[in-house]
């Protein structure tokens, strides 16, 4: 029987079966594939099951829909360290998710996957040490109950089903379609229309070049300037390992490490000398567009690297501006009207189609209701350690990966590492049950937002902030965004520091001292 499975009543509807595992992953995206593999290779004796609530496997790359869908980071490094990438840098949805799918299926992932199986609540249960989640499944819903040791959340970070677009006055007044990008409809029709993209992020990006020559005009609408990296889409070192016939695996490595340490350097030039670090990123820009153009509306007023740059492969959104096939305006919105909006400055923009790239709505593990032993868990009022445990949490880790200059698969990769590491001390040792919690030195230490606003500001992470866990001020109480250090401290954690509070099953503490030979 499984554990706490109950006997339904005569009268009763059958109750939902309860399926039990040691470890729960939730999310089938690139972060749950990587778990589910490292949970293979690392704890081969785990029984695990990842739940997924869409149709398939991708997570955001299934969702995303709108033309010209990309990555906004490199496959060398947003790729799997187990999977050589064998393609360009930046890889469109399709490329992808075929890589993805290849990943489940050359691994036999596939047996462990569970999809359009929504994780309602999760309520963690300390007398039976084990987490109970309600489930619903398939299209119409119907509720299964899980129960596992040890909850892996990998779901992300952002609602896929809702994006962030600001109320601007006059927009039920608007004759043409609103769209987001987050929700693009299959049906729209873009021949002959003219289009107004709001925003100059990634999606911004991707988005204009791609409707740029399939529509009778697109316009980039900006509040401020971005910074944009046009670099060619081919990486040359690739390029000479793969003529000398230097097998993929290696070439995926060689590049992988000399991407990483590119973009270390670059983001130490951006914050030790900005000046310069702008100067580069700008005069990218210059060998497509006159000066005046990139001073005007290419030309950001924070430093490099305070918000992702956007990335333009062989510089498509500026030479969609050079051809005329697009313009740029940097203004703000007045109002909406009947046939466009009305800018700040008193011009005026005429659009059939107006799309939303404003961001995102931030979701915090899931949206899901989460309790410990049936007391609801506000999860801002925990303190993060390294960003992937939380004080008073028992037996859950989330991967949330790097969103600033390294790629957010080079975090996968550090916590799957950890996470099975963890695992198996806790089987070492025979504990049921690990949380993390302050030192008794630590407990004044002063508590910060999950991120400094001073070092990344992002508007989607700022809309959100309050709703994430707490840092604090000592180093491991904090999410880093630098893998250069990460990769080399977190594979010597002390599993048995004092910070991990461990229980056998019975419920009794574990220290170091108490732990056979």
């Amino acid at each position: 029987m499984t554990p706490d499975a109950a006997s339904p009543s005569p009268d009763a509807a059958p109750a939902a079966r309860t399926e039990h595992v040691d470890v729960l992953v939730i999310g089938a995206g690139i972060s749950g594939i990587g778990a589910a593999y490292e949970l293979t290779q690392q704890c081969p004796d785990r029984s695990f099951l990842v739940l997924e609530a869409l149709e398939s496997f991708g997570g955001t790359w299934l969702w995303h829909r709108y033309p010209g869908v990309r990555s906004d980071s490199d496959l060398f490094t947003f790729g799997f360290r187990f999977k050589p990438w064998r393609g360009d840098p930046i890889a469109s949805r399709q490329q992808i998710l075929d890589y993805l799918g290849e990943a489940i299926s050359e691994n036999d992932l596939g047996r462990h996957i569970r999809y359009q199986r929504r994780v309602i609540a999760a309520d963690w249960d300390s007398a039976a040490q084990l987490w109970r989640l309600s489930v619903t499944a398939g299209p119409d819903g119907t509720p299964e109950l899980y129960t596992c040791r040890f909850l892996w959340m990998c779901q992300g970070y952002y609602r896929h089903a809702r994006g962030y677009t600001p109320q601007w006055p006059g927009m039920d007044t608007f004759q043409g379609t609103i769209v987001h990008p987050q929700t693009w409809p299959d049906d729209i029709e873009t021949d002959g229309r003219r289009i107004v993209v709001i925003g100059s992020g990634a999606t911004a990006a991707t988005l204009v070049p791609a409707l740029a020559g399939r529509c009778a005009h697109v316009t980039m609408l900006q509040r401020s300037p971005t910074y944009f990296a046009p670099g060619q889409n081919k990486h040359p070192l690739a390029e000479t390992l793969r003529e000398l016939d230097v097998d993929e695996a290696t070439v995926h490595d060689i590049v992988r490490k000399k991407i990483v340490l590119d973009q270390h350097r670059f983001l130490r030039r951006a914050v030790e000398t900005p000046e310069r670090a702008r100067a580069d990123l700008l005069n990218a820009i210059a060998a497509y567009l006159p000066q005046e153009v990139v001073d005007e509306h290419f030309s950001p007023k924070y430093r490099p690297w305070q918000q992702r740059i956007a990335v333009a492969p062989d510089g498509d959104l500026f030479q969609a501006l050079r051809d005329g096939l697009a313009s740029v305006v940097t203004d703000e919105i007045d109002a909406f009207t009947e046939t466009g909006l009305r800018l700040a400055s008193g011009n005026t923009l005429d659009a059939d189609i107006i799309v939303t790239a404003t961001g995102f709505e931030i979701s915090v593990l899931g949206d899901i209701a989460f309790a410990i032993d049936g007391e609801p868990l506000d999860f801002a009022r925990t303190i993060t350690w390294r960003g992937m445990m939380f004080t008073g949490v028992p037996n859950m880790a989330w991967i949330f990966g790097y969103f600033r200059a390294a790629s957010w698969t080079l975090r996968v990769d550090l916590v799957c590492d950890f996470v099975c590491r963890l695992l198996n001390h806790m089987a070492a040792i025979g504990a049921g049950r690990v949380d993390v919690a302050l030192r008794p030195g630590e407990r004044d230490m002063p508590l910060r937002p999950w991120i400094d606003a001073e070092v990344f500001n992002p508007g989607y992470l700022m809309r959100g902030l309050h709703l994430l866990p707490r840092s604090g001020a000592a180093r491991e109480w904090a999410h880093s965004q630098d893998y250069m250090w990460e990769k080399d401290i977190l594979p010597t954690v002390d599993l048995d520091d004092e910070v991990f509070r461990y229980t056998d099953p019975a419920g009794r503490p574990l220290s170091a001292a108490s732990v056979p030979e």
